[in-house]
């Protein structure tokens, strides 16, 4: 005796048959969806379960395996009309989705291990790499009570450590601030540059000044190589080689200060830095700029600048001079390291020099050449925009 199915048959309105046999025949919709349409057409046609099962799983279109239709699937498919209405049953049910594999303590756990060093720990190093700080998680994870975490891989770990933008391996700089005084004295300091832009505008209009403004700073060593540099060759040496070795000459001590308003780079070359040599070239500014013009000079705390003999030489042109010190560890306050930056990555970028003098001699071609076209260095953050680094 054949089964009767005890499930009230499938009726279908006029332009639900019609929509549905447009799905099934479409090459533009979900296969699910395609699939679903035919086995509503097909019960609704009086076909059995079993029947709609067979026709379905043959159909060469339905290649993929999670596809190939099972009378279970077809009981669903036609139980969901009743329940759900004939267009939600060709759509999949909403649920709840597969539980999260690592818990959120777990990943509170990780984070926190990301943020301490791992000589905390018991290791030697410094920063944490991906697999270091896998392979302590793993080995720690069951006395912590975080079971899911003893096959972690290092690929897990860097998405959780990404997801809150923690990266233990990187190291980046910030700025302490030491100086009790900072704000006060970085005030002055950049408006000092605001006062700048106010001279630009009466030199632009015709007007005399009775200011300039020099940004000033010093520092250099001269080293050497030991064994030749070897030049790119075709085939030999894609790039320069140079032996790890290196012979030092000494250093010297490039004094230079940039004319915030036109640009012009004065500088000096030393043998050493002491008081004489910050005299001579504040000397060497008294004598370019014409005699009734204040020099205001923006430079660092170091004691040279501050000793009996130099401020005994500025008592003897009083008037004359005007100091104004950056912050003390705020170097960065001072334009002239732009400069200096700049020199660093450009002239100064691997160089060696058979002696101090070649040295003192490249340097003065550089800043000759710079002075040709000299270029107006601007201080680009506002006032309320202070590149500080991390507030401690």
């Amino acid at each position: 005796m054949p089964f009767e199915s005890k499930r009230k048959k499938l009726v279908l309105m006029g332009e639900e048959v019609e929509k549905l046999t447009e799905i099934s025949c479409s090459r533009t919709q979900p296969v699910r969806s395609v699939e679903r349409a035919k086995i509503l057409l097909a019960s609704y046609e009086g076909k059995s379960d079993s029947q709609i099962a067979r026709e379905l799983s043959t159909k060469e279109d339905i290649s993929d395996k999670e596809l190939n239709t099972n009378r279970q699937r077809v009981i669903r498919c036609i139980n969901k009309v009743f329940d759900y209405g004939v267009y939600e049953a060709l759509k999949d049910l909403p649920r709840k989705g597969r539980p999260p594999a690592i818990s959120s303590e777990a990943r509170v756990w990780i984070i926190s291990l990301a943020c301490i060093k791992p000589k905390d720990v018991g290791y030697p190093h410094e920063l944490w790499t991906q697999r270091l700080l896998a392979k302590y998680i793993q080995t720690n994870c069951m006395d912590m009570g975080y079971p899911e975490l003893s096959n972690i891989s290092s690929g897990t770990v860097s998405k959780i450590l990404n997801a809150s933008n923690i990266k233990p391996y990187k190291i980046s700089s910030y700025v302490k601030r030491i100086d009790p005084d900072f704000e006060a004295k970085s005030a002055v300091v950049l408006h000092t540059y605001k006062e700048i832009e106010l001279l630009k505008e009466k030199k632009k209009n015709g007007e005399k000044t009775n200011l300039v403004i020099v940004s000033y700073d010093e520092g250099i060593q001269a080293i050497g190589n030991k064994h030749p540099d070897l030049m790119p060759s075709p085939d030999k040496y894609p790039t320069i080689s140079r032996d790890y070795e290196y012979v030092r000459h000494g250093t010297l001590s490039l004094l230079a200060g940039i004319d915030l308003l036109t640009g012009t780079i004065h500088h000096k070359v030393f043998e050493k830095h002491r008081s004489e040599e910050f005299i001579e070239f504040l000397k060497s500014f008294d004598s370019t700029y014409p005699k009734g013009i204040k020099i205001v000079v923006i430079l660092d705390n170091l004691k040279v600048h501050t000793s009996e003999k130099t401020r005994k030489y500025l008592a003897s042109v009083p008037q004359r001079f005007q100091f104004i010190f950056t912050p003390k560890h705020a170097s960065w306050l001072n334009i002239i390291e732009s400069l200096f930056s700049k020199m660093t990555r450009s002239m100064l970028r691997g160089i060696r020099v058979s002696s101090k003098e070649e040295l003192c001699e490249r340097i003065t071609q550089y800043f000759d050449d710079l002075n040709k076209m000299p270029v107006i260095f601007k201080w680009k953050y506002k006032m309320d925009q202070m590149p500080g680094g991390i507030e401690i």
